[in-house]
């Protein structure tokens, strides 16, 4: 496996890549141009001098997140072609710079939804959270309000600008969409950019939904066993795989996470992780905790243990992290907690490693 680590490039975060590359057995970032609307081709000499930058550091640039997927493929109204045609000119030029996985994700109109961006907790830290009752009852202008109040000034992926001010009118699109029509268009996505995506040799690893349930009246598919294997077999590419998300997936009680990982990953369609530990408070409400098991509802032994058994050799990065130590910040992506998660999964493999061998 690898490690990587989540920057979102030069002014847009406040971590930099020296601070990166100290963290012990770091291979690479994860990024992304933050200021590319969605639907547009991302430009190959901007992308180059991000290549330079991230190499210069001592990094590779190997993994993107995200790509953004337009509303009207989701929609699958008939613009969709245009949007699709750019999407597979961005993944040609991202070939170009060495790119070989590109994340993104099919959640109409929101991405990952949080009630709160930094929770208290006991020890002094702080985290993001969800309360399903909160989420439920509340307007989604409100909730995006609620949310740019608590971003810290920042700019958050899947909370964009240009999507908060059309997110009711966009919501109420999808009111005539059914979820077999929502399937339909996945399929016609896929079957549009797969071949491409093997011509480049670049590799499609679709995050799921987060939390993984209907939220607005909106379709949420990506988020079981039967709907992952249900999604690959749209196409059957081996360009076609996930994003496994421990925190979204594990949001369902009902979802086992080893048990996915040995199917999914041991398939080979598993291209990318997020591994992270959340500590539910009932049986949809739930914070984030730090990646240690003792801290959280997950086992994270048997997490890395169920990808090391599956020959996972793709890309992992530590996920949604707490605010320790003074720090402030984008929520979710502080440096200190997920770089101390990924010396505690290193940790794991390590030992898993050289118990497996003696």
């Amino acid at each position: 496996m690898k490690i990587v680590f989540r920057w979102f490039g030069a002014g847009f975060d406040k971590i930099t890549l020296e601070h990166i590359r100290q963290i012990p057995g770091i291979s690479g970032v994860v990024t992304s141009l933050m200021d590319i609307p969605v639907g547009e081709v991302w430009p190959l000499e901007r992308l180059k001098a991000l290549q330079k930058q991230v190499e210069d550091a001592g990094l590779a640039l190997e993994v993107i997140e995200s790509v953004n997927i337009h509303e009207d493929i989701k929609l699958g109204v008939p613009t969709r072609d245009r949007y699709i045609e750019a999407y597979i000119q961005t993944m040609k030029h991202l070939s170009q710079i060495g790119v070989k996985v590109i994340c993104y994700n099919f959640m109409p109109v929101l991405d990952w939804v949080r009630s709160e961006l930094a929770r208290p907790l006991p020890d002094g830290s702080n985290t993001m959270a969800y309360n399903h009752d909160y989420v439920m009852k509340i307007d989604p202008q409100m909730l995006s309000k609620a949310v740019g109040e608590q971003s810290n000034g920042y700019e958050l992926p899947g909370w964009e600008p240009d999507r908060l001010k059309e997110m009711a009118a966009t919501i109420a699109k999808y009111q005539t969409v059914t979820e077999e029509q929502y399937w339909q268009n996945i399929k016609y996505f896929l079957d549009a950019v797969i071949p491409w995506a093997e011509k480049y040799d670049v590799k499609l690893a679709i995050h799921p939904d987060d939390p993984p349930w209907p939220i607005f009246g909106l379709p949420r598919v990506i988020n079981s066993r039967d709907n992952i294997r249900r999604f690959l077999e749209l196409n059957n590419s081996p360009y076609n795989g996930i994003t496994l998300c421990t925190g979204s997936l594990g949001s369902d009680r009902a979802n086992d996470l080893p048990s996915l990982i040995r199917e999914f990953a041991g398939e080979g369609r598993v291209h990318f992780a997020h591994v992270r530990n959340l500590k539910f408070e009932s049986d949809k409400d739930f914070f984030e905790s730090a990646h240690l098991s003792s801290c959280g509802s997950f086992d994270m032994f048997a997490i890395v243990k169920a990808f090391y058994d599956a020959k996972f050799c793709g890309y992992i990065r530590t996920d949604h992290g707490r605010m320790i130590w003074g720090e402030t910040g984008r929520p979710g992506y502080g440096l200190y907690d997920r770089a101390l998660g990924i010396t505690y999964i290193l940790g794991l493999w390590e030992a898993i490693d050289k118990i497996e061998s003696y």
